[in-house]
């Protein structure tokens, strides 16, 4: 028995050895192989947020959702990379108000309730959104039956399922909204004015000050009447740190290689359309002629002369041209444009006209409003009043209290429909025409003076870059990227070769940078490089597409998130030094002239100066007339007594003396209605700095840059 127990202990501290090392064996094998959970999951975090994890799946999915509904807000079938930024960020932020306010709501007991939520959707207090959502388009009246209808529909599964996407997110942002108002109330009420508070503010703001006051401004002193050492501008960088906090950047510095049209590109854009040129002429079907080979769609507008190209007005109009002839080709920027003489017209340059508008919806109103709209114009060609049947008829209310009367108008000023019909009419005739705002039966009243106008259609060529050039320019980026692969390299070759070189500076969720399209693969590649890096595309290639250029670039620095470096910002510090450098020079100036003088006059004159004023300035007062934003300026002259000239006072733009010549105290102080504007303010201000208190409490790491 004993030999059996000796060998269950040595066996059983066997198993757990081998156990273990199987343990370890599984642990270590998955944390080295390039799946494993552990790796995995940090290689897909989004971000953290109060110590969560948010992965990409779990959050693209949320993007997702929240871009189908963005889809049928806009009514899009797709959204383009700017509309699905916003999407991002917006799923984001409400990730963020999820985790950090979710703990605030629970720990105080804060939801909301089944039957609340009931009452919002379908019961006596519906929210807006829902009231929005089912009111009647024509009544406006809220259809309570309607939503019943849907909730049912989707009970049963008959609701489509874009729409329950749709409805499941409203009825998120309905208790959110519910919840973050409970909430804010509840801190609103502990937020209590007092009366003595009340009372300050309304006398602070009803009190105001004239005054009379002497500038200096900065700009008075020479930058060589004053020394600025190297170890000034340390001395304020150390005391100012917290003015220089800076957000994570990134210095790219590259080389754009554009593709523009070679000289052979504009040669064969020339000779095409040069060829084509006889087609044109000959064509009987100038306008789908055009639509089928021309880079710009026919433009049916009329033209004087002076509204043309100064060549082809002067073909027209000076030199004779008739209806069918060609002129050009001719270079238009880069283009190559056949000017055809389509139209040529006695017109007026403007109409008086006066209308009646059916408004159509559906199919059915449409058929409706035609026959309405064909016995109207039988009424009036048979002597019905015009006028009397706007009145009674016409959906546009502006127009139909004056008879229908739209006055006189030019072309360019009414939808092309409405225009046309107008200027064709012959007076007092009547026509019908629809427009995307319905039927209108227009009748012109008056013509303006006539005067000749042409239609010409234009066959433009658009001169872009072959194949063969994209070649050759993808080719010139090649060979630099080639021959400079190192910062060094790289800034050698710019000066040599005598290119032009362009910066950057970049934060980690930037999109865009001036001048290249679609950066965002460039900036990506910025923040996963190290410094004097050539940067490299996703395909390992140092040469990127952007829109019309190939770009070659170096990451040239980085700014961590901090306090910035002083070199970085040795200017903006060497900027605050001289001015707090020429304030001292004129506050020891503005105190020797007030040590000799007892009045303002004579102090300006010591100065060289002059005496300005300044009216109705109070202590709420943002800026002062004649200075600018001057806070220090406003807080003296409110606490300084009538006739008692100031020290001088350092203000933004310069230093200043004053002294208060009257004070009106204002008159019936309400403070009952102060307290309660007060309230209301700390009320509103609530919701969004209480999120602000929490947001800032917690650690929030916003990965989604490797990502997006």
């Amino acid at each position: 028995m004993a030999t059996l127990q000796k060998i269950r202990t040595k066996a059983g501290l066997l198993v757990a050895i081998v156990i273990g090392l199987s343990l370890a064996a599984f642990i270590l094998g998955d944390l080295l192989q390039g799946g494993s959970s552990m790796f995995q999951r940090n290689r897909l975090e989004v971000g953290v947020i109060d110590g969560e994890s948010i992965q990409y799946p779990d959050f693209q999915k949320e993007v997702e959702e929240l871009g189908e509904i963005f889809k049928q807000n806009y009514g899009q079938n797709q959204l383009d990379d700017n509309t699905w930024a916003q999407v991002r960020e917006q799923a984001w932020q409400r990730k963020i108000a999820e985790i950090v306010m979710g703990e605030a709501y629970e720990d105080l007991g804060i939801e909301v309730s089944a039957d609340e939520l009931f009452d919002m959707l379908q019961g006596s207090n519906p929210h807006q959104i829902v009231r929005q959502i089912f009111s009647n388009p024509e009544t406006g009246q809220f259809d309570r039956a309607a939503v019943v209808r849907f909730l049912k529909g989707m009970e049963q599964g008959a609701v489509a399922a874009d729409q329950r996407v749709y409805w499941l997110n409203i009825e998120q942002q309905i208790v959110e909204e519910r919840t973050q108002g409970k909430y804010a109330n509840m801190v609103a009420k502990g937020m209590y004015v007092t009366g003595e508070q009340a009372e300050a503010s309304a006398t602070a703001g009803s009190k105001s000050v004239n005054f009379d006051y002497i500038a200096l401004p900065h700009s008075s002193v020479s930058d060589d009447d004053i020394t600025v050492t190297d170890k000034d501008l340390r001395d304020y960088y150390s005391a100012h740190k917290e003015t220089y906090e800076s957000e994570a950047s990134r210095r790219i510095e590259y080389v754009a290689f554009p593709v523009e049209p070679s000289e052979k590109d504009f040669a064969e854009a020339e000779e095409w359309i040069t060829a084509i040129k006889s087609d044109l002429e000959e064509s009987e079907n100038t306008v789908q002629f055009i639509n089928t080979n021309s880079d710009i769609s026919f433009n049916d507008a009329w033209d004087k002369k002076e509204d043309l190209p100064e060549a082809v007005g002067a073909w027209i109009f000076d030199e004779g041209a008739e209806v069918g002839q060609v002129y050009g080709p001719y270079k238009d920027g880069e283009a190559f444009t056949l000017a055809k003489l389509y139209k040529s017209e006695m017109m007026p340059d403007s109409v008086e006209a006066r209308h009646i508008l059916l408004q159509v919806t559906t199919q059915a109103e449409l058929i409706a409003a035609q026959q309405l709209a064909d016995s109207l114009k039988t009424m009036i060609e048979n002597g019905a009043s015009f006028a009397e049947l706007a009145r009674t008829n016409s959906a546009d209310q502006g127009s139909a209290i004056n008879g229908g009367d739209l006055g006189w108008f030019q072309r360019g000023q009414m939808v092309k429909p409405f225009e046309n019909v107008a200027f064709e009419n012959t007076t007092d005739s009547v026509t019908i025409v629809p427009t995307q705002y319905g039927l209108h039966l227009i009748q012109t009243t008056k013509r303006g003076k006539l005067t000749r106008q042409v239609q010409v259609a234009y066959l433009t060529r658009n001169v872009v870059p072959s194949t063969k050039t994209y070649q050759n320019v993808y080719a010139q980026a090649s060979q630099f990227s080639g021959e400079n692969p190192s910062a060094e390299a790289f800034n050698t070759a710019v000066s040599e070769q005598n290119l032009t070189k362009r910066v950057a500076n970049v934060g980690e969720s930037d999109r865009n940078i001036v001048g290249l399209e679609n950066a965002r693969p460039l900036i990506r590649a910025a923040y996963e490089a190290e410094v004097n890096d050539i940067l490299t595309n996703n395909q390992d290639s140092r040469i990127f597409e952007l829109g019309d250029n190939f770009v070659v670039a170096i990451l040239a620095s980085v700014t961590e998130e901090g306090i910035a470096p002083f070199e970085n910002v040795k200017s903006r510090v060497e900027l605050a030094v001289t001015k707090e450098k020429k304030a001292e020079l004129l506050i020891e100036k503005a105190k020797t002239a007030l040590s000799g003088s007892s009045d303002l006059e004579s102090v300006a004159a010591t100065l060289d100066s002059e005496v300005l004023n300044a009216t109705g300035v109070n202590f709420n007062s943002y800026s002062v007339p004649g200075m600018g934003l001057e806070p220090a300026v406003v807080g003296t002259v409110a606490a300084l007594d009538v006739d008692k000239i100031s020290a001088p006072i350092a203000g933004n733009n310069g230093v200043y003396i004053v002294m208060p010549t009257s004070v009106n105290e204002g008159m019936g102080v309400d403070v009952a209605a102060e307290k309660m504007r007060l309230a209301q303010t700390n009320t509103y201000r609530v919701g969004a700095e209480v999120f602000n208190v929490h947001r800032n409490s917690v650690e929030i790491e916003d990965k989604r840059a490797k990502f997006y």
